[in-house]
């Protein structure tokens, strides 16, 4: 058996609010600076999510949107992996696809 891990490192200002946010994944041997992550962690002792939503202050609203269509779209495919709800996953990507075109993330 062996352990691998990822850190995160967050840069604070006066405010503790985020100004740069670092990674590095020491399996992968990769590391880099982000403007946002969002982890979810599922708490097996209270049947629960526990989430971490990070973004920098210099992280654009347009970014956002994008940062959110792509993990939605991530979702829908974990889901179908690791549960095989295939319709489930793809009634997500249709939401995805109306998110996208709502945000005019997409043209149609």
């Amino acid at each position: 058996m062996k352990t691998s891990e990822i850190k995160f490192s967050v840069t604070l200002d006066e405010n503790s609010l985020p100004i740069a946010i670092n990674w590095e994944a020491q399996d992968q041997k990769e590391k880099g600076e982000c403007k946002s992550v969002l982890i979810s962690i599922w708490d097996k002792n209270e049947n629960n999510t526990l989430k971490i939503d990070l973004w920098t202050k210099d992280m654009m609203v347009d970014e956002m949107k994008i940062f959110f269509h792509q993990t939605l779209l991530s979702m829908a495919n974990t889901l179908e992996k690791a549960t095989a709800e295939e319709k489930m996953a793809k009634q997500l990507r249709e939401f995805c696809e109306n998110f996208a075109e709502k945000l005019n993330l997409i043209n149609k």
